[in-house]
């Protein structure tokens, strides 16, 4: 069988890969040379300095590359190269597979965090992204749908889909107009006097929008009406929940005072 020239350098580093020191790979070098050694024969002929050599041969020891006998003073013998070589590359596997295992544990971890998450809050940009989340909410709302909204945030879809959610569940909506059938829990309120800047056509464009609350946990707070310049706010968290609802409820009051 031919052998690989010797490349001590080389060699010291693909043992390092191996998980092991360059010192332990130095004393296993020097010991695989030689039938045993003492930890001062070990030292001249390794180079290690004489105070690590001792704790590089228990270092080794606990990894199962060197045996040593109990004659006095001790002598130490390298196990062969093959096993020494399965033993390292079982000692990664080992160690991959428990990194892999707690790794993917903290990730499905951080996830499940996510997912759950009353802290979370997304922003949406464009009416067509907006309009989408629209649609999530009201397919995914199983108690009720409360809304408010510009007349130009709804597509013909959209208002559709509320008045077909009103059969399963209760809806309520607050808008300028509305041109749609009615559902059997559809409570809809036309307000007429939604402006917020009173004879500035622009400014009132510029913040319409509206709130959508489902089933008292989930909010979308739309700001603009115009495909390009409408953004929005989405979350599920407890305060941001309160804090919205408490609006919508005064803008409800507001509706009926002047609708």
């Amino acid at each position: 069988m031919n052998m690989p020239p010797e490349d001590p350098v080389r060699l010291v580093e693909c043992l390092k890969s191996l998980g092991i020191t360059k010192y332990e790979a130095l004393v296993y070098i020097a010991l695989l040379r030689v039938p045993s050694a003492t930890a001062s024969e070990i030292h001249e002929s390794s180079g290690v300095p004489r105070a690590s050599v001792y704790p590089v041969l228990d270092q080794l020891l606990e990894k199962d590359l060197v045996s040593v006998s109990q004659s006095a003073p001790k002598r130490f013998a390298a196990i062969p190269s093959g096993e020494a070589i399965n033993r390292l590359v079982s000692r990664i596997d080992s160690d991959a597979e428990f990194a892999r295992n707690s790794l993917l544990a903290i990730h499905h971890q951080r996830l499940s965090n996510e997912q759950g998450s009353e802290e979370l809050i997304w922003n949406l940009y464009g009416i067509d992204a907006i309009r989408k989340r629209l649609i999530d909410l009201i397919v995914g709302a199983t108690r009720e749908i409360r809304i408010i909204t510009h007349p130009n945030v709804l597509s013909e879809e959209i208002m559709t889909m509320l008045a077909n959610a009103s059969h399963r569940i209760q809806v309520e909506t607050v808008i300028a107009r509305w041109d749609q059938a009615t559902g059997k829990n559809l409570k809809i309120s036309i307000n007429q006097h939604s402006e917020i800047f009173h004879g500035s056509a622009e400014a009132n464009e510029l913040m319409a929008g509206g709130i959508c609350i489902t089933d008292g946990a989930r909010v979308l707070v739309i700001v603009g009406s115009g495909d390009t310049d409408s953004v929005a706010l989405f979350s599920e968290s407890e305060g941001f929940v309160r804090f919205f609802s408490r609006y919508y409820d005064l803008v409800i009051e507001r509706a009926k005072k002047n609708g």
